[in-house]
């Protein structure tokens, strides 16, 4: 009761605003604390923020999540574990890369999704030695936009199963495919809003017979009618030509190449191919 006593007090607070509420709800402050930051912020005029800074009780960081939950641009916080930090655009949001993925997101709304578009691939020439993750920071900036965004890892080629957000072993693109699985296992990630995944799924057997069905284009073009942004992963065009096949059904490709790992040869045999297909290939992203 008390608790409940003091939250109705933190949510009507002209200058706590949220920031008390979330603080509390996820135990970075206690019911003891909260009272001695509202006093503190009476008695000075501070805002709840500063006034839990001034008395230790938070850390910067507790506060500047909670900033962005009120800004709707919710990122991790550096020890949650439950996410793979390869998810940089999740973890580190206002760091130089994210940044950069930021300006290659204003390409693309203007270039392709601002012209009706909803679905993009992402196809690198060759397996680079450094899994860059590309398709899930990309997903993740749209997401904190506050576009509805999908991404979808059709890398049904992976021996290791994928883990950025924690789901491993989870059912995913090849259940749905074959007809083992339905819509429900497409995951809406709460931590980030906007964002939902669908996994690749268990290894099949038969990768580019699943992916060359037309219920892989149907899948698409009814997620697109929910979905305002849909980015899918493809595994590296010299292990299998299934990128081809999704690029095809996407009608729009990014192309990740690794700087000293990627040869001149690939890429462009991997630009033909789509041309040729009807894949417009939007650019590249080179790393470095």
């Amino acid at each position: 009761m008390m608790n409940q006593h003091l939250s109705r007090r933190i949510e009507v607070d002209e200058q706590s605003g949220t920031i008390g509420q979330w603080l509390l709800d996820r135990g970075r402050l206690t019911p003891s604390q909260a009272e001695k930051v509202l006093r503190l912020q009476r008695e000075s005029g501070l805002r709840f923020g500063e006034a839990a800074l001034s008395l230790g009780f938070v850390a910067q960081s507790d506060i500047d999540q909670a900033l962005a939950i009120q800004f709707a641009f919710p990122y991790f916080s550096a020890d949650d574990l439950s996410f793979s930090a390869k998810l940089f655009a999740a973890f580190r949001p206002f760091s130089a890369e994210v940044e950069a993925l930021r300006n290659l997101r204003s390409q693309l709304l203007l270039r392709w999704f601002g012209q009706g578009h909803k679905a993009l691939a992402i196809a690198q020439p060759n397996q680079a030695s450094l899994d860059r993750c590309l398709a899930a920071n990309l997903a993740i900036v749209f997401s904190q936009l506050g576009e509805r965004t999908l991404l979808i890892d059709a890398n049904l080629r992976r021996e290791t199963r994928s883990d950025l957000f924690g789901q491993a072993g989870q059912p995913g693109l090849s259940e749905l495919l074959s007809q083992r699985a339905g819509i429900e296992v497409i995951t809406r990630l709460d931590e980030l809003c906007d964002l939902s995944v669908l996994e690749s799924g268990a290894l099949p057997p038969n990768p580019q017979e699943l992916l060359s069905r037309s219920g892989f284009e149907g899948l698409l073009r009814a997620l697109s009618e929910q979905y305002q942004v849909i980015i899918v992963d493809t595994p590296a065009f010299d292990r299998a030509s299934d990128v081809l096949l999704v690029a095809a059904r996407a009608g729009g490709t990014l192309l990740s190449v690794e700087a000293d790992a990627t040869a001149l040869e690939g890429l462009t045999l991997l630009c033909d191919a789509l041309q040729q297909l009807g894949s417009e290939v939007l650019g590249s992203v080179l790393h470095r």
